[in-house]
């Protein structure tokens, strides 16, 4: 294994920072050799990215350097005095402060644009980042000129101000970029580092990229399972919430399967080894995370082909402007013309259009109970037809309550409650904590339990008041050979075919009673499900659960559209169905297997109590766990999609009647746009830009 691999083991490759837990899984596989970064990766297969090389820390650093560095510029230059009648005092040298300070600027801060403008004409895309370099790269160029040339009229400070703003927007927008990729490095978090193999009568400790097809691996109590495996000896229980999303723990006995990251239970556990590497479930789940996230981002070509035209138009424009004024007028007032379309054309106002009000948006979800975490989350959110919910842990709380007591013939409801809770008092185990919670609420006393036993994948055992009960499953219930009267077995058939647990409680002569639970559905469900309804948005539940138990939590909750037995796998399936259907997709989940699901869908919402991945794979995530949260979302969604049309339509619409003027058609007139004024105006327009934008705070979410 490659050393700084096992180092990074997290999923982080330390030669090309990539957060890939491929390069984990391929060098634990036996026909898959090298790391990420010896063999053509990611880089190379996504082709040209405006992103590439590009941090947020990159861009923060250098926002506050120039902003700091911007404040003096704008102080020498003529601007202060031309607005306010008033001069900086002046000190010898004090003059070449806005070219010194306007260069270290230019070449600090707007170096990764002129990097990234390179990037997009050597991929033959020109965009943006192409048109802030033009921009800035001629009005350095001219003021330069002025300053050697002894001019009047250099540019230093619309200069300073433009790189600076150009950074903060794209400060902004590389947060929303990075958060996609959280996902992948969250996947390698699961599988523990090491596994325990059998070797003849002894077990030795390994690196798990050192684990092979058929070795036998020894589980322990309580301990994650590092491998896919099948069960050769030992039973136990096996807690495959975080894969499945089932609430309730699996019995494994000899022969039944096993997940790698899910966790094991009481009982210890020998296991033959049956893939690795690539071939796991936790690898497959990881692909479905890549391919959603790199299907989604196909959509940013609209916005690069908008900015493809926008740079084609502002280049010409300037260029033509200097080829026309260079034939009936000086060189000097040709270049003038030029830098003044190239920079009232500049998307200065543009740059904060969008993140100005994605920002505001986002502050104002964290103070509604939801965080935001891709901008375009929250821009799809308005044009949801449909909300996919996962039905464990989002719908239902994902945690066991006793819904019902079944005492049998001569034994009362707290006969039975009595001695389940006092064998289960001492328990950790999700059935039993609900069980003695239950005796707790209806104030049953709760004997003294003795010699208590685990049964491994059955249940359990332990003397109490002199008698040994018996708590565990149907299994358990078969091998004590209880009878059952007729009326209360179909009872409880009923009850099992609604997918409710059923625990059978027993004396060492008789079934004393049933005790039944059930995952419990959120109150706040009904209402979010109401409130969906009313906004005209359809609702529709996904589960792994058999057809029975999702037909009844669809009932009780008004859901007419379900979708039962779903493997894990096939989850982000249904959401591409629902999508060839022509419907926007909403997917509401928590657990691994969701994960897929929520970057495949057109947004992706995370309970905030699920999984890291489930968190990491959606857009935005409901910190109360409050469905309700979700009706709010579209709604916010819809102010800020308003808030982003008015700002586009001013930081652009003014571009009509501004690029003309600066180009010099009403110079017969005597209206000359001069650089300068033509800075102000894409600045006011900003200021315009940014006090709509800032309206959006105003506005309250009911």
């Amino acid at each position: 294994m490659h050393p700084k691999v096992r180092k990074e083991h997290a999923g982080l490759c330390p030669e090309c920072g990539m957060n890939l837990i491929e390069a984990k899984i391929k060098e634990s596989s036996q026909d898959e050799k090298g790391s990420c970064c010896s063999e053509k990766s990611s880089h190379e297969k996504h082709g040209e990215d405006k992103h590439q090389g590009h941090k947020t820390n990159i861009f923060k650093l250098k926002f506050w350097v120039s902003f700091a560095l911007s404040i003096p510029v704008v102080l020498y230059s003529d601007i202060v005095t031309t607005l306010f009648g008033w001069q900086t005092p002046a000190f010898p040298g004090s003059a070449y402060i806005p070219f010194v300070l306007g260069s270290v600027i230019f070449f600090y801060g707007g170096w990764i644009f002129l990097v990234s403008s390179y990037r997009e004409l050597r991929a033959r895309l020109p965009g943006m980042m192409t048109l802030i370099s033009f921009a800035i790269i001629t009005a350095y160029t001219y003021s330069v000129y002025v300053v050697f040339s002894g001019g009047e009229r250099a540019l230093f400070w619309e200069l300073a101000t433009l790189i600076t703003i150009m950074l903060l927007g794209h400060w902004m927008e590389m947060r929303a970029v990075t958060g996609a990729q959280g996902a992948l490095k969250e996947l390698s978090k699961l599988l523990p580092d090491t596994a325990e193999v059998v070797r003849g009568n002894t077990t030795e400790i390994i690196p798990l990229a050192e684990v092979r097809v058929d070795d036998e691996v020894l589980v322990k109590p309580g301990s994650k399972i590092p491998v896919d495996g099948v069960v050769v000896s030992g039973n136990s229980e096996v807690d495959e919430s975080v894969a499945t999303g089932e609430s309730k723990s699996v019995s494994k006995k000899e022969t039944d399967e096993v997940i790698a990251g899910t966790s094991n239970g009481d009982g210890s556990l020998t296991l033959r080894v049956t893939k690795i590497g690539a071939h796991t479930f936790l690898a497959g789940v990881m692909r479905l995370v890549e391919e959603a996230q790199a299907s989604k981002s196909r959509l940013q070509l609209l916005s690069d082909k908008a900015a493809f035209y926008l740079t084609i138009i502002a280049v010409a424009t300037g260029f033509g402007t200097f080829m026309v004024w260079s034939i009936v007028a000086d060189s000097a007032f040709a270049i003038e013309r030029m830098v003044a379309v190239l920079v009232i054309a500049c998307p200065h106002a543009l740059g904060l259009a969008i993140p100005l009000v994605a920002s505001i948006s986002t502050t104002k979800a964290a103070e509604n109970g939801f965080l935001v975490k891709q901008r375009i989350a929250l821009e799809a959110a308005r044009t949801i037809d449909v909300v996919l919910f996962d039905k464990t842990g989002t719908l239902t709380t994902g945690m066991f309550d006793v819904y019902k007591v079944l005492p049998a013939e001569n034994y009362k409801e707290e006969d039975v409650l009595k001695v389940a809770a006092a064998v289960n008092r001492h328990s950790e185990h999700s059935i039993a904590t609900a069980i003695v919670s239950k005796a707790r609420k209806k104030n049953i006393e709760i004997a003294e339990a003795y010699n208590f036993e685990r049964i491994a994948g059955k249940g359990s055992q332990a003397e109490v008041n002199g008698k040994v009960i018996y708590i565990g499953s149907n299994r358990l219930f078969e091998e004590r050979h209880s009878t059952i009267a007729d009326g209360l077995k179909k009872e409880v058939a009923m009850l099992s075919q609604e997918g409710k647990t059923i625990i059978y409680v027993m004396d060492e002569k008789t079934l004393m009673g049933v005790i039944v639970l059930g995952d419990v559905i959120r109150e706040e469900s009904r209402e979010a499900i109401i409130a969906l309804k009313e906004a005209g948005i359809q609702t529709a539940m996904i589960t792994g659960d058999s057809d029975d138990v999702a037909r009844w939590v669809a009932g009780e909750l008004g859901i007419t559209r379900y979708f039962a037995r779903v493997l894990p796998h096939e989850k982000s399936e249904k959401v591409k169905l629902l999508q060839a259907q022509g419907k926007k997709v909403a997917m509401v989940g928590d657990g691994i297997n969701d994960a897929p699901a929520l970057t495949q869908a057109d947004l992706g919402i995370a309970i905030g109590a699920g999984t890291n991945i489930a968190i990491e794979s959606a857009g935005i995530i409901l910190v109360r766990n409050d469905p309700r949260d979700i009706a709010r979302i579209v709604l916010l969604s819809k102010f800020t999609f308003s808030k982003m049309i008015q700002n586009l339509f001013w930081a652009t619409g003014y571009n009509v009647i501004a690029i003309p003027l600066a180009a010099g058609v009403l110079v017969s007139y005597g209206i000359v746009l001069q650089p300068a004024l033509a800075a102000l105006f894409m600045s006011l327009s900003t200021i315009i830009v940014a006090v709509n934008a800032l309206l959006l705070k105003r506005r309250e979410l009911v």
